[in-house]
């Protein structure tokens, strides 16, 4: 899959409480309103302690997730990041399984409506999982934000209702409840012992999976940098304190034989929930109906992420020609998989028709064990890869030891489930491997990154893959801390208005940037010129962008050339896998960057790119009359504002004042000052004189109170 055009992307709809729904209603169905009570049957009190250590124990698998989704914010989440990372054998692995699991388990969650529902009056559950499939089929294909709202309303009636069942049962068992019925209930702590334990560790590990579903639709998400790691750890955050919290009250007030059954003559209690809530919740007037609808609510909310997340599997396979193309169709103006959520829909009917759900789910979470482990190792691999164009805007803490450690405790978990789990893993492997040798394999053309590992050994590398990553990039756009706007405003601009070459260029150049990256003018000059020459400068829509980095320098430094008269170089056109030759070009944008920095250096040069593809950039940039209007081109209009210092109107109040005593809003500065034909290095002393002209640069709230004060 190349770099995707307009057209081919998802809509990003998606905000920070989005990614937070998205994972809480994912993992409040099953795991907390059907488990406890089998897991207290296996670990007997010590269940509390199996919900918090699980809690624990998804950290690598959260953390890797987050790192790739922010690098890699595509849609099909594991298996966009298998596949780029250790090749598409294995991406068709994750894919497959993990959208056969995923739809399994949501089939399971729609079905598992019935336990609570029956409650209040008997229903047909089959029929019932059907018609609310048929429901959020219908709300995905309207789009995404559609689907969210939906999604928002389930979690926040969800959480209202657990809010209150927490806090009045623990205020019950610590304030009420006499400590000759709680002690008893809760000692021995490990009556099963660690053997116990673990088991059950692996038993309820499944009830925090859904926390990285959101991966599959990263796409999707605004600013996936900052919010899909925070909307994670806040899901993972409070879904923790209510496990815990909750198991600690189910424990505590349903009698042991009742929450934990009779082996032989009574099963487990299957509405722990309920059954809790009986107890202490008497006060409070329709509290079963309350429960009710908590579950009710936390079943549908697990049924309607997990369409949305599965069915970006099929879609992101498709782009890559793994499956039929027809499943990456977007269609409408909210531009939705159609086919893909059709499919999706169609496979959890007929899951729900034809299967016990509850126990392949079940057989599943060891195959999402497996995936969990190839989704640390991944991060390794890309790590180890050294593609520069590998620019997460979160990195996972405690690297490699996380990735190491989550990698062992799921291989022990998946040995705890016994060898049925272990059998249907190899089975969906085996599977998904048949799949990818029939049909896949003779679509494909590249490697994954394991290849650069490999490369830095001597083996081949896929460079196509370092491509599609900087096309990721551009249209991820800059970080609040990458100086795009201040560089370009303190550009060195040079203008030629007669013909002239490619290598007139670089040296006149070069003058301007020996010194502030202390490298001679010939070095500069060569720097240039081996890069053009090898392929590495990047050509588009008439302009060419050479670069490279260089020790020694603290700040970013760009050189924007007009050329009135075509200068013929050779150059990368990042759109196309071939390299250019003898591409014509009328402007040359030079970027000298920090060589510790790969990361902001591609940013940077992602975001020209991206000017220069806007439709106004080539009538802007050939209109421009002045320096400052050719910095102007490539500035943020946004982002930035000039004013001139005059001796009448309201810029008289900055004449003859030094910078420092300007009051500026705390999210904005003076980025250069031109006096005449000189430019001015901005410092707290410098006094303004009538004609200068200052470029402000930071924030749109404060640049706007700018302009409101100087017109």
């Amino acid at each position: 899959m190349a770099t995707l055009d307009s057209s081919q992307r998802l809509k990003k709809e998606l905000g920070l409480f989005d990614v937070f729904a998205i994972s809480t209603g994912a993992m409040f169905s099953s795991g907390f309103f059907l488990l406890p009570g089998l897991a207290a049957a296996k670990a007997g009190p010590a269940v509390i302690l199996a919900y918090f250590l699980a809690g624990i124990l998804i950290l690598p698998a959260m953390f890797s997730k987050a790192e790739l989704s922010t690098a890699l914010p595509r849609a099909g989440g594991t298996y966009y990041f298998l596949d780029r990372s250790l090749g598409p054998m294995f991406g068709t692995i994750g894919g497959l399984g993990t959208y056969f699991a995923l739809t399994l388990k949501t089939a399971f969650a729609l079905i598992g409506i019935g336990a609570y529902a029956s409650l209040l009056y008997e229903l047909p559950i089959k029929p019932v999982a059907i018609i609310l499939t048929l429901i959020f089929i219908g709300l995905n294909i309207m789009g995404a934000k559609e689907t969210m709202k939906l999604q928002r309303g389930l979690v926040a009636i969800l959480l209202g209702v657990l809010a209150v069942f927490t806090v009045a049962g623990l205020a019950y068992v610590v304030f009420q409840q006499p400590a000759e019925i709680t002690k008893p209930r809760l000692t021995p702590f490990m009556d099963k012992g660690f053997a116990g334990l673990f088991s059950t560790i692996g038993f309820v590990f499944v009830s925090y999976a859904g926390l990285t579903k959101v991966s599959s639709v990263a796409e999707e998400v605004k600013n996936p940098d900052r919010n899909i790691p925070l909307g994670m750890m806040l899901s993972l955050g409070v879904t923790s304190v209510i496990y815990v919290i909750g198991a600690f009250i189910m424990v505590a007030v349903i009698p042991s034989d009742a929450l934990r059954g009779i082996p032989g003559v009574q099963d487990p209690e299957l509405r722990p929930v309920a059954a809790a809530s009986s107890v202490f919740l008497t006060w409070l007037p329709g509290s079963l109906i309350l429960i009710v609808a908590a579950a009710l609510a936390a079943f549908a909310s697990t049924g309607n992420a997990g369409l949305m997340s599965a069915s970006r599997y099929p879609l992101a396979m498709a782009r890559d020609r793994l499956l039929p193309e027809r499943f990456a169709k977007l269609a409408g103006k909210k531009k939705t998989p159609i086919n893909a959520i059709l499919a999706t829909g169609a496979i959890m009917i007929f899951f729900i028709l034809a299967f016990d759900a509850e126990k392949i789910a079940k057989l599943a979470s060891a195959f999402q064990l497996f995936i969990f482990i190839l989704v640390n190792f991944a991060v390794v691999v890309m790590r180890e890869s050294r593609i520069d164009s590998y620019d997460p805007g979160f990195r996972s803490p405690f690297y490699p030891w996380m990735q190491i450690f989550g990698m062992i405790t799921s291989f022990a978990l998946i040995l705890y489930m016994g060898a049925l789990a272990i059998a249907f893993t190899i089975g969906i492997v085996g599977a998904c491997l048949l799949w990818y040798f029939k049909y896949a394999h003779k679509h494909m053309e590249r490697d994954g990154a394991i290849f650069h590992w490999f490369g830095r050994l001597g083996a081949k590398q896929y460079e196509g893959l370092d491509r599609e990553f900087r096309g990721i990039m551009k249209e991820k756009g800059l970080r609040g801390e990458d100086p795009f706007d201040e560089i370009i405003a303190q550009s060195t601009v040079l203008d030629f208005s007669e013909p002239t070459d490619l290598e007139t260029i670089f040296r006149d150049a070069a003058k301007h940037l020996s010194k502030p990256i202390s490298l001679s003018e010939e070095e500069i000059t060569n720097r240039f010129l081996q890069g053009t020459l090898t392929g590495e400068t990047p050509v588009s829509r008439g302009v060419a962008l050479p670069h490279f980095r260089a020790p020694g320098i603290t700040q970013p430094k760009v050189v924007l050339v007009r050329a009135a008269h075509p200068v013929t170089i050779l150059g990368d056109d990042l759109s196309t896998p071939e390299v250019e030759t003898e591409t014509k070009v009328h402007a040359v944008f030079l970027l000298v960057s920090p060589e510790n920095d790969p990361g902001q250096h591609l940013r940077l040069l992602a975001q020209i790119a991206g000017r220069v593809d806007e439709k106004s950039f080539g009538k802007s940039w050939n209109d421009a009359k002045s320096s400052d209007e050719i910095r102007k081109v490539l500035l943020r209009e946004e982002h930035f504002y000039m004013v001139k210092v005059s001796r009448s109107g309201s810029s008289s109040a900055l004449l003859d004042k030094r910078l420092k005593e300007i009051d500026v809003p705390a999210d904005t500065l003076v980025a250069m000052i031109r006096r005449g034909s000189e430019v001015v290095v901005p410092r707290g002393d410098t006094v303004l004189k009538a004609g200068d002209r200052l470029t402000f640069i930071g924030e749109p709230t404060g640049l706007e109170e700018l302009r409101s004060r100087f017109g």
